[in-house]
């Protein structure tokens, strides 16, 4: 979920070529409805949406019983001092930054899904190589 329309389709287009069953959003309000009745298993979450931003929609999804289990990935073209402690102390389990290569972003993506929970964080770039 991502309010820029480019980085939305980019990622679409290369997860339907992986048989990913996709879903988008283009701001907080509208990814919170649509968990609600698309069910993901993994949610690839703008940090800086409109409305409500992306750690907010984690903290909200993290704390309810029926949602808490969608692994979150922060998917973010910016990466500042403390980032990634905000990323983490509000849900996220992992982070991929934009822009994408798309050679590897299905695989990156399959990844976080295979991955245990724990092991999720050691999947993401040092946020210093954003």
């Amino acid at each position: 979920m991502d309010d820029n329309a480019m980085n939305i389709a980019i990622a679409e287009v290369v997860l339907l070529a992986e048989h990913f069953e996709v879903d988008t959003a283009d701001d907080g309000l509208q990814a919170m409805l649509k968990v609600a009745s698309f069910g993901p298993d993994l949610i690839l979450l703008d940090i800086q949406m409109p409305g409500k931003d992306g750690l907010e929609v984690t903290r909200d999804l993290k704390a309810d019983p029926a949602t808490r289990h969608i692994r979150i990935v922060a998917f973010t073209a910016f990466a500042m001092q403390g980032d990634e402690a905000r990323m983490r102390a509000a849900g996220c389990d992992g982070y991929l930054s934009k822009p994408i290569d798309v050679k590897r972003f299905g695989a990156q993506v399959r990844a976080y899904l295979q991955a245990p929970i724990d092991e999720a964080w050691a999947r993401s770039a040092p946020l210093g190589t954003l």
